[in-house]
């Protein structure tokens, strides 16, 4: 009896142990149940290949442990940060059909792949979540599987494991709620990344424009920041591999080749090499150290492992990037130049702010609004750094277009000297040409027409009683020829370029010219004649036209008296040529008329106002404009 009763209940009991191995394990995540999102820490286990020695062949064997007991939203420790992690979950669907459920491990990796255990206990590939930092699991109606997940790290200091299951629907709300967590950070980043934009252009045109190296180089600066603060903004809260080449590489990158233009781009706008030569070495030592230190940082991030030593040289590029910052501000201040110091004050606020950022990053503060944000921080340093130097654009553009007026009006001002140089050259060749001549026509031509005037006189004395008309006609011309090349010669002659020789031989010439004609000559000059210059064309003109109107009197205007007068009037100089005969007749002025004409074209050409007129008889009027006496 006693056998049977202990038979029956070791029946029961393996009928009860059979009966528990059916019901759902705890350790199973049942999605049906999740209807936005859940954490998935509690049952999520962890392994870290910290000594390399993980494959899919023993994956299984290795020492899992709690998510719980790593630590949830903790940092990555830097000792880890290179290793690969595995996570293993179990999934269960308890609908009555197929579901699909979302799996996010955290944010930053370079590499996620998702493997799901075969019946038999073997990971095999599942998927890829590399790109967009998000796995999918499809489990059919009621069923178990067991996944793997490999995780590689981004190397960025603030990773962290942060497993979560999320509905495929729930999926872009999700990505955008994350993202408008940090709503006015990004904004803040947009609005800065366009200003860096409109400088980048700015830069573009005026190398275009003045083909100066300093806006290459600036336009190398503007476009590194203007890459690195609106990824910054655009990247925020999101996932994926560009999302982790950017924080774990790029971000450094473009920050560090950022500066090198920047220090090149200084150098040649401030011409530190000719006014600051001990900060023209510095700026070419930095800017070859950090380049240098940037290509040992890319060889290290890329080729071994040594997450420690990149860390180190990260902050030592940082660090050497701030000590020239500061010692540029500082020689920037004890200058008295407004160039520099613009410069000056913009690296003063951007290392103020960068500082500001460098201390809410290693003290994790929680940005609670945008003002404890070390992105607002890093963006409000670069606004400021690019607000002076539009101030020192300005100021320079404006210095340069001074100086370049200067140039230009030197310039100007040597070409005129040279115009005129040329122009006096001239023209005293001109007169050392017509002093040549006048001294040929007075020596040779004039001693020759005095040589026939003194013919014809011995030949009409040897006619006696017996005169020919022809030789009283060579003795005229002889020596009306005689008078007119002497008039030639003294409007040729430089030293009778006066108004006082002008006037002496005009009076000369009037005298002489009424002598025994019955008409009465008075010349009016005044006594403060002024000293000027008058050109042999001027003197040459002037005479031809009084010599012209002195012919006409003697012959038309039946005069007794004739007056010359030379006036000195506000505007410059007035010569009257005043007759008491019977006037003008300009209905009958035909038959003198090319006379008058003549007269008038001789003045318009050298620039002095001609009338005449009758007043008590024929008044002609010379007006001659003259701005200085």
């Amino acid at each position: 009896m006693l056998k049977k009763c202990s038979f029956i209940l070791l029946f029961l009991l393996l009928q009860f142990s059979g009966f528990t191995q059916i019901l759902p394990d705890s350790s199973f995540m049942d999605i049906a149940g999740i209807r936005d999102s859940a954490l998935a820490v509690n049952k999520t286990w962890l392994f870290f290949d910290s000594n390399n020695v993980a494959t899919l062949d023993n994956i299984l064997q290795q020492q899992f442990v709690p998510l719980t007991q790593f630590g949830y939203k903790k940092p990555i420790r830097p000792n880890l940060v290179s290793k690969f992690a595995y996570l293993r979950l179990r999934i269960f669907n308890s609908k009555n059909i197929a579901d699909t459920i979302y799996f996010l491990p955290g944010i930053f990796f370079d590499n996620i792949i998702v493997y799901k255990l075969t019946d038999a206990g073997k990971p095999e590939f599942s998927a890829n979540a590399s790109t967009s930092g998000f796995c999918y699991f499809t489990l059919d109606a009621n069923e178990r599987k067991n996944f793997i997940v490999k995780l590689d790290f981004c190397r960025y200091d603030y990773n962290s494991l942060r497993p979560q299951l999320i509905r495929p629907g729930y999926l872009n709300i999700y990505r955008s709620v994350s993202r408008a967590k940090a709503e006015d950070i990004r904004i803040v980043g947009f609005v800065t990344s366009g200003m860096l934009f409109i400088i980048l252009f700015l830069a573009l045109i005026n190398y275009f424009f003045n083909g100066k190296k300093e806006f290459l180089y600036y336009l190398g600066y503007a476009s590194a920041m203007f890459l690195l603060v609106f990824l910054l903004a655009f990247l925020n809260n999101s996932s994926g591999s560009f999302a982790s080449f950017f924080n774990g590489y790029l971000d450094l990158f473009l920050l560090i080749t950022g500066n090198v233009f920047y220090l090149a781009f200084t150098r040649y706008f401030i011409e530190t090499k000719t006014n600051y030569k001990t900060l023209d070495k510095t700026f070419r030592r930095g800017e070859w150290f950090l380049l240098s230190l940037l290509l040992v940082f890319t060889i290290v991030h890329y080729f071994t492992e040594w997450y420690m030593l990149e860390r180190f040289l990260e902050n030592l590029m940082k660090f050497i990037a701030l000590s020239i910052g500061i010692f540029f501000i500082i020689t920037a201040f004890k200058q008295k130049q407004k160039l520099i110091i613009y410069l000056g004050i913009g690296s003063a606020f951007a290392v103020f702010f960068s500082l500001i950022s460098l201390i809410i990053i290693l003290a994790s503060i929680s940005p609670k609004n945008f003002l404890y944000s070390a992105l607002f921080h890093f963006d409000l340093g670069t606004v400021f750094a690019l607000s002076f130097f539009l101030l020192g654009l300005t100021y320079k553009n404006r210095k340069e277009l001074i100086e370049r007026i200067k140039d230009q009006e030197a310039l100007k001002v040597d070409v005129e000297k040279k115009v005129l140089e040329n122009q006096i050259a001239i023209i005293k060749a001109q007169q050392e040409e017509r002093n040549r001549i006048s001294a040929d026509m007075h020596d040779d031509l004039g001693a020759g027409m005095t040589t026939i005037r003194l013919y014809s006189e011995l030949a009409k004395g040897k006619l006696g009683d017996n005169p020919m008309p022809e030789i009283e006609k060579i003795s005229s011309s002889a020596n009306e020829l005689l008078n007119k090349m002497n008039a030639i010669i003294w409007s040729m002659s430089s030293s009778n370029d006066s108004l006082g020789n002008m006037v002496a031989y005009i009076r000369s010439y009037s005298l002489e010219y009424f002598e025994n004609t019955g008409i009465n000559c008075r010349i009016i000059i005044p006594e403060d004649l002024p000293n000027v210059v008058v050109s042999g064309e001027i003197r040459r003109n002037v005479f031809l036209v009084v010599k012209e109107a002195l012919n006409n009197i003697l012959k038309h205007s039946k005069a007794t008296e004739v007056t010359i007068t030379l006036e000195r009037v506000a505007d410059g100089l007035k010569l009257f040529i005043q007759d008491n005969g019977v006037g003008i007749n300009f209905e009958k002025i035909r038959q003198f008329g090319n006379g008058l004409k003549n007269m008038k074209k001789r003045m318009d050409d050298i620039g002095v106002n001609f009338s005449i007129e009758n007043n008590n008889g024929t008044l002609i009027t010379l007006h001659r404009i003259v701005t200085t006496f």
